[in-house]
């Protein structure tokens, strides 16, 4: 890799700028530019942020309108440095499922312009970038045997052993001539000649600018940022993306997550699958419980995924010394960080909590939290194969039960420029995101066949947490997101509808490319990172196919 100060960019000869450049090095833009050097293409990544965290260039992601009671703080939702919010990321690997691609559902209208067959080609290649071991996502639980298939107990999930992809890749990115990069590099604006994409407007907080100009460019720095981008150049163009009227910035979609019950399970089988466990590919997989496809149709269900959890950890009547530590470890902002995301540390560490009780609990228990720490810190950053989480079997086989569903589109949804403007002279970002009750309604169904079905076959049952009926209101209470950033730059047939082509291509243009979650037109139940990478492979292909036409 050649680091380009922003200087040396501005006095690089036209002819020495690589023909492909990407915006963004999180797991898009990394993946992608990986991809295309390893087939032999020049390519120059321009990073917003610096090569390690600076608060100065995150603070450029600040929205100005939000509600941070339904959305994350834009300055914690994304991570503005080498690495993107690969640097954040829990490390959870799952493709999107065969039901998130079918346009016949009753849950949601949805369409995209590829069949999933297309990316099940990129999963292996998926795979080796995430370092997640292979794309084998689906596993029958030994010992459990079940006629009633209405939730699939064989779905895996899979971890990367080293969720920074920086890292993860830091030999291969260090040795090849084919990738140079550019740090405190911000695009502010763009020029086009018709529908071509001829020069990009760079900005640094060093106070330097300059005007790029380009052959091809690919916007891959996140669903919220790659769409603000694109909003920027839409104001001077005003017919790419589907128009000023299309599809861009509307229809933003994260996920539905929570706890409104508990789980009191009657199966060894499924308590022992539950928990972290390494499998022959050499990664930690563990398993959820899904509908299947037949159920989620017939009881208009989302695509959703139920796995136990430990109690909340705030929860001092737990009176767990270990829940308790982590409690106390969280609460304290920079260790919690190191930890943790601060936008998940956040969720679990609710304001004014007393923390005397939970140092109760750990002096009542210090044996046990001395004999579990080092066991637990050795496995989760010491180990090659790393500890993805933190869960506790119990003899009760009591747990909370997490939910983690895909939201049902609404153009409602989205983002619209500011006239507040960021230190680079960038419109901030309006950001709107609320949860339907039909939404809401359709979790609670999904956790009462979740019971039914758990009582049928005797492998335990489900505890509310409210009543029946307040459940529903329970759940839009608790929704909120920010970190998964779906659905605001669709990938559609036509620009009447979507505002990228199949391939990604921005609609009205002839060389700008969005590879980012903004372009899915679901959301599905599970993270969109595998299925990103995915699409950045497939790209990468069809980058290399155009270069040598």
């Amino acid at each position: 890799m050649q680091n380009i100060s922003f200087k040396q960019l501005a006095r690089l000869p036209v002819q020495e700028i690589p023909r492909d450049i990407i915006v963004g090095s999180g797991h898009a833009g990394l993946s992608l530019a990986l991809e295309l050097c390893r087939k032999g293409r020049s390519v120059l990544v321009l990073e917003s942020g610096m090569e390690r965290k600076s608060a100065r260039h995150q603070d450029l992601a600040a929205a100005e309108t939000i509600d941070l009671d339904r959305h994350d703080d834009m300055r914690i939702a994304t991570c503005r440095e080498f690495g993107g919010t690969s640097n954040y990321w829990g490390a959870r690997c799952q493709p999107m499922d065969p039901i998130d691609f079918t346009p016949e559902r009753s849950f949601a209208d949805i369409n995209w312009p590829i069949p999933r067959t297309e990316l099940c080609q990129y999963a292996s290649r998926a795979a080796a970038l995430l370092q997640c071991g292979a794309p084998e996502f689906s596993k029958p639980i030994d010992g459990l045997n079940l006629s009633d298939t209405r939730f699939k107990t064989d779905r895996l999930e899979r971890f990367s052993n080293v969720p920074k992809l920086q890292k993860a890749h830091a030999d291969e990115i260090a040795t090849t001539p084919f990738l140079s990069i550019v740090f405190d590099c911000t695009v502010t604006g763009a020029q086009f000649d018709g529908d071509r994409l001829t020069h990009l407007e760079l900005k640094s907080l060093a106070g330097a600018e300059h005007v790029l100009p380009v052959e091809r460019v690919t916007l891959a720095c996140g669903g919220v940022e790659s769409t603000r981008t694109l909003l920027i150049f839409q104001k001077k163009s005003p017919m790419i993306a589907g128009g000023i009227a299309g599809a861009l910035g509307r229809y933003y979609m994260g996920h539905i997550i929570g706890e409104v019950a508990d789980l009191h399970l009657a199966s060894p089988e499924l308590d022992e699958a539950f928990d972290f466990h390494i499998d022959t590919y050499g990664s930690y997989v563990r398993h959820r419980l899904v509908p299947n496809d037949a159920q989620q149709i017939a009881n208009a269900l989302p695509n959703i995924s139920f796995w136990p959890v430990v109690p909340p950890i705030a929860d001092s009547s737990h009176r767990d010394a270990i829940l308790s530590m982590v409690f106390l470890a969280f609460r304290i902002g920079p260790i919690g960080r190191l930890l943790v995301a601060e936008a998940i540390r956040k969720r679990h560490i609710p304001e004014g909590t007393a923390i005397f009780p939970h140092i109760r609990n750990v002096i009542l228990g210090i044996p046990r939290a001395v004999l579990f720490l080092p066991f637990f810190f050795k496995r989760r950053y010491f180990d090659k194969i790393r500890l993805p989480g933190f869960f506790l079997r119990n003899k009760g086989r009591v747990y909370g039960l997490s939910y983690h569903s895909e939201q049902s589109p609404s153009q409602s949804n989205g983002f619209t420029l500011a006239k507040k403007q960021d230190a680079l002279g960038r419109p901030k970002l309006n950001i709107d995101l609320q949860f339907s009750r039909k939404d809401a309604e359709a979790v609670m169904r999904a956790h009462l066949d979740l019971d039914t079905w758990l009582r049928a076959n005797e492998l335990g049952y489900l505890r509310f947490h409210h009543p029946k009926d307040e459940t529903p209101d329970a759940i839009l209470k608790l929704a909120a997101h920010g970190t998964h950033q779906i659905g605001t730059a669709r990938m559609a047939s036509s620009p009447d509808t979507g505002c990228v082509d199949e391939n990604l291509k921005v609609f009205g243009t002839t060389n700008l490319y969005l590879c980012s979650s903004a372009t899915f037109p679901s959301s599905g139940q599970c993270n969109p990172t595998f299925t990103l990478v995915s699409l950045a492979c497939r790209l990468a292909d069809h980058l290399a196919d155009q270069n040598t036409q």
